[in-house]
């Protein structure tokens, strides 16, 4: 029945937070025991009582003042003056942004939708087909919640009790192995399709451009150079993100309007309350799993399985794969890593090594087709129908999987810079 209401109330398109809410009611009243429903509001109060939390709500609004401060605009025409000039530059750029703006905006959806506004029309002007001007947008946005600073890093940090500077570190490389994966792909249809050169910037035009991203490109060294040097933990270095980006924006660019602040205020409250709420529902929904001992059940399933832990990665992986197609990734991320808890211990699998692999495979499944959710930003925001969008990303998701398999079977990929940064 607990199974049977999980599924249904989540094909029918009941919000993740009440499935997970209305699935634990269930189960507590299976069990019987209707004492378990004193404990409901201490463990959703609990789940989300937790200082590192706080970091999240400090860069959502950090991504809002930087967006709307004209930071952004500087980065693209930064990143227009290094390589626009080249045959296909501006699907190059399109990636170069993504991986600029992931350190600044942290959000796959976000970054679509600036791409959606942005790049993508510039590129259609230049000659560009549509479709290929979109995949390649959609496809880079994903690189956002991988290089720091990451939201799912935040929450995953908080969920396993892992370093959560440690998975901003160990995400660079992962990162920037999906960004030169997506920029062959764009290379390869380049050539097939021998797109245009644009006229290269003179000397004169790159130092102006450049000076200019020159405040822009110090936000990410700051979020970046803070945590790695240990003069911010991440929640301070959040704050620090949000005080420069309104230096930036509204003195030094002057495009921040101070009369917006209140609205996005406004919107990061919304933003961080529907992660709240997935995150307190969560933890109800884990702490009646843990009531049945569910972890150590799945736990000995896996291991009659195989003992070998690169056997039971793999399955795993298969399987985070598919919940990533259908679930929130703040929600799988609080529900699933309390289950595979023990096992990670009893495996020898580093958390941190297993937090990078389990947030970029849910992380895929936002351009994963049927229900990517960068996949309906874009194609809200374009001529290209989500039929046609799925056909032609394909490619870029293959690339991720491979990249995936990469950091899965060699742990050193992850590792190596938070053991070389973090002695």
């Amino acid at each position: 029945m607990i199974i049977a209401v999980f599924i249904i109330s989540l094909l029918i398109g009941v919000p993740i937070a009440i499935v997970m809410g209305l699935t634990a009611v269930v189960h507590i009243i299976t069990t019987g025991n209707f004492t378990f429903f004193l404990n409901v509001s201490q463990r959703m109060f609990a789940g989300i009582d937790m200082f590192s939390l706080l970091c999240v709500p400090l860069f959502i609004l950090a991504g809002e003042l930087m967006n709307s401060g004209g930071i952004t605009k500087r980065l693209t025409d930064f990143a227009r003056v290094l390589i626009g000039h080249v045959r296909g530059g501006l699907a190059y750029v399109s990636i170069l942004v993504s991986t600029f703006m992931a350190a600044i905006v942290g959000s796959a959806t976000a970054i679509t939708a600036i791409q959606c506004k942005t790049l993508v029309p510039e590129m259609i002007k230049d000659g560009y087909d549509e479709d290929l001007a979109v995949s390649v947008s959609t496809a880079g946005s994903i690189i956002g919640p991988i290089i720091p600073p990451s939201m799912i890093f935040v929450v995953y940090g908080v969920t396993a009790g892992v370093s959560i500077g440690g998975m901003f570190i160990a995400g660079i490389i992962p990162g920037l192995l999906l960004g030169v994966g997506f920029m062959f792909l764009a290379y390869l249809n380049i050539k097939k399709r021998n797109y245009p050169k644009n006229k290269r910037a003179t000397l004169s035009q790159c130092i102006n451009v450049t000076l200019k991203a020159l405040p822009a490109l110090m936000l990410p060294v700051i979020i970046l150079g803070g945590m790695l040097g240990g003069v911010f933990t991440p929640t301070e270095t959040a704050g620090a993100a949000v005080f420069v980006s309104i230096i930036v924006g509204g003195f030094i660019y002057k495009d921040l309007e101070f009369k917006k602040i209140p609205a996005m205020l406004a919107n990061t409250a919304v933003t961080m309350a529907s992660v709240l709420i997935i995150v307190s529902t969560a933890n109800v929904f884990g702490w009646t799993l843990a009531v049945e001992q569910i972890p150590q059940l799945i736990s000995k399933v896996l291991l009659s399985i195989s003992t070998n832990k690169y056997v039971i990665l793999l399955i795993i992986n298969i399987f985070l794969l598919f919940v990533g197609c259908v679930m929130e990734a703040f929600a799988a991320i609080v529900m699933l890593v309390p289950v595979f808890s023990p096992l990670l211990a009893q495996l020898n699998i580093d958390p941190l090594h297993f937090g990078i692999v389990m947030s970029v495979n849910l992380i895929i499944g936002m351009i994963t087709p049927p229900v990517g959710i960068c996949l309906f930003v874009s194609t809200s925001m374009s001529n290209v129908s989500i039929e046609r969008l799925s056909k032609i990303i394909v490619p870029y998701i293959t690339v991720s999987f491979l990249i995936l398999l990469i950091i899965t079977y060699f742990p050193g990929v992850i590792t190596f810079l938070p053991n070389l940064l973090m002695k």
